[in-house]
């Protein structure tokens, strides 16, 4: 799996954790090991930008994923999953910071962005949560393979509640 991490922002943040996260992810997710991952760290400008010119939304967001090949999932275990390019996951750990100690369960921005990234990870394979049981569907994964990661690491706790809008 080639996963580049690309830190933009000016702010220091645990990149081999984004990195692992989210190489485990796409594991779980029985994605091609020889595909191709880009995720960028950036400043809140930068991700106002973003937000603005492919949304149309004012203000920085958390997260923002850029799909390229469109690769899935496998559907059946003995379906081997083709390689490619799965785009760019752009996170801002300055929003991140800020829903982590807004959250219910108050986290670091550091646990803030690994949930993210698994986050733009799925949003990348093609999962949303713009219906309620896509919503559902999509946060369950992302709990799941968060807390699947958390324990392999041997960190303490449940992963951090979803403040992803």
């Amino acid at each position: 799996m080639s996963i580049d991490v690309n830190n933009e922002s000016g702010t220091e943040v645990d990149e081999q954790a984004i990195l692992d996260i989210a190489r485990y992810a796409l594991a779980r997710m029985r994605i091609h090991p020889l595909s191709e991952l880009s995720v960028i760290v950036v400043d809140t400008d930068a991700m106002e930008q973003l937000h603005i010119q492919w949304m149309d939304l004012p203000g920085p967001t958390d997260v923002m994923s850029f799909p390229m090949d469109e690769l899935r999932p496998p559907t059946k275990d003995d379906d081997e999953p083709p390689p490619g390019l799965l785009g760019d996951i752009v996170l801002c750990p300055e929003v991140a910071e800020q829903q982590g100690k807004d959250a219910e369960t108050q986290h670091s921005m550091d646990e803030e962005l690994q949930l993210l990234t698994v986050h733009g990870v799925l949003h990348l394979l093609g999962y949303d949560h713009e219906e309620a049981d896509e919503k559902a569907e999509m946060f369950g994964l992302q709990a799941a393979i968060v807390d699947g990661w958390r324990a392999e690491k041997g960190l303490e706790g449940p992963s951090p509640a979803p403040t992803v809008s």
